[in-house]
């Protein structure tokens, strides 16, 4: 039988690279016309135009016709019929599941509220029935399904795939949990924190797209933060990168839930904020807040003030460490505007070292509630082969 090895360096070996960089250029920024995977990819239009075309042929790539600046182009995608890819986010108090296909449209949709101290078992069983409901819903089956994307609002240690503090998500305790769905779904399964799937989500579908260097931060109840430099996504050495809520900024202060005291979290999240109006009726959680702030109420508005302002003070020392050019708030706090956005802002400009012409700008996440549920599926196409002979080493 003949050796069916590549040889390092042959034209088939520089073929099949080829090939995978062209379906990874495709996989990171969702569709792009040929012309632009030439400059994403560093190959001839001509070497681009060829695989192009081959991979149409055999159902990795999906071409249509678009208009590019007045003159007609050929918009690549990945092909629609390749499976589908779903993305599950895991709140303090919520859940929201998105089902999509490779190119990244959204087929199916649901979300539910969940318990205050939530149980892994509980929820993974309950993704499991959503999932099987919402493949039904579209005539798909779970043959179907390459994989699946969770984000967690908590530090997530990717090299043994648990939470990275005890205590955070209680009932979420050394679980590992891409082996558990793994084993339910028979599927691959990839984990990571919410506010880094935010800051993925919003790299390649909202507000920092097209930037090099972004901070992305997550205000909910908790307060995190994704790091874009180099237009890749900061994870670090053991992926902790970018837990700017768990950063000290009041010596001993108040006990935050990672169990330190002084967290910019615990002085400045959804839970401290409530603390601060506890005396204010019908003040229940943090969209009770922001509404209440938006129809007026001052003791509201200055809660929601308070907190951008301290953590304006924490993202500008993120600034002088990093010099960002773009600040994206996101999360569920960001809907308040700029009564939040204003006081941030002020903050930060206030406390850079770096010139007028020099600040980032600060502007409000794009995508909303749904940003970090996004980045899971983002997140899981990336990481899924859908070709194996295609997918880089």
């Amino acid at each position: 039988m003949a050796d069916r090895r590549r040889t390092p360096g042959s034209q088939t070996s520089l073929r099949e690279a080829n090939r995978a960089r062209i379906v990874d250029a495709v996989k990171k920024h969702g569709g792009l016309t040929q012309v632009e995977l030439a400059g994403a990819t560093g190959l001839s239009p001509a070497t681009v135009s060829n695989i192009v075309k081959e991979l149409s042929g055999s159902g990795v790539l999906h071409t249509a016709p678009s208009t590019r600046s007045g003159r007609r182009a050929m918009h690549v995608t990945l092909a629609h019929k390749l499976g589908l890819v779903a993305g599950v986010h895991f709140a303090t108090r919520h859940m929201r599941i998105a089902l999509a296909d490779v190119a990244g449209t959204v087929v199916a949709e649901n979300h539910m509220p969940l318990a205050k101290d939530h149980r892994a078992d509980n929820e993974l069983d309950r993704v499991m029935m959503l999932l099987a409901d919402m493949l039904d819903s579209v005539d798909a089956s779970m043959s179907e399904l390459l994989g699946l994307g969770i984000a967690l609002p908590a530090p997530f240690d990717r090299r043994n795939g648990v939470i990275a503090r005890r205590g955070i998500m209680r009932g979420w305790d050394n679980v590992v949990v891409a082996d558990v769905m793994e084993r339910r779904l028979g599927r691959p399964v990839f984990v990571d924190n919410a506010a880094n799937l935010t800051a993925l989500a919003e790299l390649r579908l909202g507000a920092a797209r097209g930037r090099d260097d972004v901070i992305v931060l997550e205000i909910d109840d908790g307060i995190g933060a994704g790091v874009i430099l180099g237009g890749r996504l900061l994870r670090g050495h053991s992926g902790l990168a970018g837990e700017f809520g768990h950063t000290v900024v009041v010596e001993d202060g108040p006990v935050c839930r990672c169990g330190n005291r002084g967290c910019l979290e615990a002085v400045a999240g959804g839970p401290a904020i409530l603390d601060s109006l506890s005396d204010a009726r019908g003040i229940n959680k943090l969209g009770d807040v922001i509404v209440a702030a938006m129809d007026g109420d001052p003791a509201c508005i200055r809660a929601i003030a308070d907190a951008g302002r301290m953590i304006g003070l924490a993202t500008a020392n993120v600034c002088n460490l990093l010099d960002p050019e773009r600040i994206v708030v996101a999360g569920e706090l960001s809907r308040a505007g700029e009564l939040l956005l204003g006081p941030l802002r002020h903050a930060v400009e206030r406390s850079v070292v770096v010139g007028r012409d020099a600040w980032p700008d600060i502007v409000q996440g794009q995508l909303g509630i749904r940003a970090a549920t996004l980045g899971a599926v983002a997140n899981a196409v990336d990481l899924i082969p859908l070709h194996p002979e295609l997918e880089t080493a």
